[in-house]
């Protein structure tokens, strides 16, 4: 019989009262199955390294959620290859490992978790069902990347030999993947195990809860455009009645604390960072969209049609706008990415340095999900479902200083009530890693009702390249989506390359 070998966490102690070694852990060893698994403390293990691989992902998600949708920008070469659609198999940029190591380390725990109750007799059936609700959701999550970027990839649910991905194993469709993200979630819940909070502050929004799995399938559905099943989910968040459920924060002068601090009532999920205790910045969105002073241009920074947004909002006096989500230069060619490098609303005094760049990097907040829902609603149709939809937009709103939309639905159309809900996303998400896959909804859902709309906001926004060029690539559907990485084609001789960059080849 093979041994499966996985890479374990054997440092110091776990699940301390901060943002701990719990996430900062690294590999050390590797144990065979028939000597680990033995014990509850085996099962934290995995599931921390999970948590602690994430991270390794966040640069992607913000070069592959940010870029194509051009509110965000970048003159380094391998992200500008994907903002002008220019990516080719050979960069290391659309390479996939670190999303699948965070799967093997999930699949890990859901194989092998249940057999740990044989072993330790303390390590109870309730105990064992929370942490496979958590290993479901970082399985799901990161399936659900996959799929947004590549459309379809290897759907692997067996923990890896030797921790080397599977050579033997083919794309499976975004139908079957979807399928299992929403599966999973099902499975996590129905245990009822999901906690609402756990004991240590920070693990209420680093680690999974109830929260987090509807925050989940709430996006999932709305990407697979099971629009009622995503009102649903999205509803059992807004509606929740429980002392410990995420809330909208809708006083306008707390909009920054979602940042800075972080971890804020407002957050659902967020992929954690802490600097000053365990320097823990690698990677973080403080370091990647790096501020810069004076009228130096950092290396990703907001394109010139979002600074133009930004300013006019600014005019406004929305709080979201400047030193909240930009600062800007003497020119209006690009703004810079403030809320991962601000600690607060008024000065660039107040930029973060040294262990301070350790912001969090959000995958799901409160402000997300109502928009979520409105999108739904309004793609549901029906003058009812309108009317809720601007009335989320009007508390978001609300919420950012501005005043309130007043729309005449009966001369409105879908469409227009789409791109208010897409600007109000680009306002509040700037540089959250969320843009190129509101824009894919909209071109790609309602078997492709708005794909002109779609390519030509990209083509309004992207000043890096021709528009000739973006109209003539994004003609071809495949185009929206990645090349599989030369390195995973050769290695799998199952493995296809995405159809339009074998047309290239």
């Amino acid at each position: 019989m093979k041994k499966i070998f996985l890479t374990t966490l054997l440092i110091g102690g776990l699940l301390t009262s901060s943002c701990s070694d719990y996430l900062d852990i690294l590999p050390k060893d590797k144990q065979a199955t028939d000597t680990f698994w033995k014990s509850a403390s085996d099962v934290e293990s995995i599931l921390a390294q999970g948590y602690s691989s994430m991270r390794m992902c966040v640069p992607r998600m913000i070069q592959w959620g940010e870029l194509r949708g051009s509110s965000v920008t970048t003159n380094v070469t391998t992200g500008y290859m994907i903002q002008n659609f220019q990516a080719l198999p050979s960069n290391s940029v659309v390479k996939w490992m670190d999303f699948y190591t965070v799967i093997n380390m999930a699949n890990s725990v859901i194989k092998y978790a249940p057999g740990v109750m044989a072993n330790d007799e303390s390590y109870k059936p309730s105990q064992m069902n929370s942490h496979l609700t958590e290993a479901y959701f970082m399985r799901g999550l990161m399936y659900l990347y996959l799929v947004r970027n590549f459309k379809e990839v290897p759907l692997i649910t067996e923990p890896y030999v030797d921790d080397s991905m599977p050579n033997d194993v083919a794309k499976s469709s975004e139908a079957d993947i979807i399928a299992l993200i929403k599966n999973d979630v099902k499975t996590a819940l129905e245990t009822g195990a999901a906690k609402e909070m756990f004991e240590a502050t920070w693990a209420n929004k680093g680690r999974a809860t109830k929260w987090a799995l509807y925050a989940l399938m709430a996006e999932t559905c709305l990407w697979a455009e099971d629009y009622d099943e995503c009102i649903t989910y999205a509803d059992f968040l807004i509606n929740a009645t429980s002392g410990m459920r995420p809330v909208f924060m809708s006083i306008p002068t707390q909009w920054f604390q979602i940042f800075y601090p972080g971890n804020s009532n407002e957050s659902i999920f967020e992929i954690q960072y802490n600097g000053a205790t365990y320097q823990q910045t690698k990677n973080s969105p403080s370091n990647i969209l790096t501020y810069s002073s004076g009228d130096e241009a950092p290396a990703y920074r907001y394109s010139t049609a979002m600074t133009l947004r930004l300013d006019e909002e600014f005019k406004q006096k929305s709080v979201r706008t400047y030193y909240g989500s930009y600062a800007g230069t003497k020119y209006l060619e690009y703004g810079k990415v403030w809320k991962y490098s601000g600690l607060g609303l008024d000065a660039e005094e107040s930029v973060r340095t040294g262990n301070d760049l350790d912001a969090n990097f959000i995958i799901y907040r409160m402000a997300d999900i109502m928009l979520m829902k409105a999108e739904a609603l309004v793609r549901k149709g029906g003058t009812d479902n309108w009317q809720e939809a601007i009335d989320i937009l009007n508390k978001i709103r609300k919420r950012s200083e501005l005043d309130e939309l007043n729309v005449n639905l009966s001369e409105t159309s879908e469409l227009e009530i789409l791109e208010l809900i897409l600007n109000e996303r680009d306002m509040e998400f700037a540089a959250e890693g969320k843009r190129w896959y509101d824009l894919l909804r909209l071109g790609k859902q309602q078997n492709f009702k708005y794909k002109s709309e779609f390519i030509s906001l990209i083509t309004e926004n992207n000043n890096t390249t021709g528009s000739k060029w973006i109209n003539s690539v994004l003609s071809n559907e495949y185009a929206w989506f990645l090349p599989i990485s030369e390195d995973d084609i050769n290695t799998n001789k199952y493995l296809e390359q995405n159809p339009y960059y074998d047309v290239i080849k």
